[in-house]
């Protein structure tokens, strides 16, 4: 109320409480002339020109989706594209590991084969030659046990025996020690 009274006594007329805020009609009039103007330019310039702006906006935005959707496709058929190969690769890599193994477990059975061959044909000949030495052994000292048991029996006589005879007698007394030598081990 204070701010009505004072408006009153500068302006010299008292003031209704609803006229102090309304303009006066051609300033009313002129305001709503103006705002249909700008209202008229601003519908059509202005609205056209930002409809244009945000359907271009939406139409970008709507084909930044469809390619990212398409690229999202994409990324999930090259997903499955290496996935698959992974799994081929996988099963490639046990194939190979099985064939690594099953060649690994013939090379080693041929080693094997081979080793244990070498080692019988080694064995056989360590036979071989110990029943040569053996034989040339034996022949070597019943050479030797003869000629010492022909020596010692001439010496027992004191005379020379036939040596004919002693050789005969030497070669049956070996042969009835091998028999018995044999006989003993067999």
């Amino acid at each position: 109320m204070l701010l009505l009274s004072v408006l009153a006594s500068e302006g010299g007329e008292e003031v209704e409480g609803s006229q102090i805020l309304l303009p006066a009609i051609y300033d009313i009039v002129w305001s709503a002339v103006s705002f249909a103007i700008i209202l008229a330019l601003f519908w059509r310039f202005v609205l056209p020109q930002m409809k244009k702006a945000l359907d271009a906006r939406t139409e970008g935005i709507e084909k930044k989706l469809e390619q990212a959707e398409a690229d999202r496709a994409e990324a999930a058929a090259l997903l499955e594209q290496y996935r698959a190969q992974l799994a081929d690769a996988r099963s490639e890599a046990a194939r190979l590991r099985a064939d690594g193994q099953a060649q690994r477990a013939s090379i080693v059975a041929e080693a094997r084969s081979e080793a244990e061959q070498a080692a019988r044909v080694v064995n056989e000949q360590a036979q071989a030659r110990i029943a040569t030495d053996t034989a040339a052994a034996k022949a070597s000292l019943s050479r030797e046990v003869g000629v010492l048991a022909s020596d010692l029996a001439e010496r027992i006589v004191g005379e020379s025996l036939d040596e004919q005879r002693t050789r005969g007698t030497i070669d049956r007394f070996i042969a009835d020690l091998e028999s018995a030598s044999q006989g003993a081990t067999g």
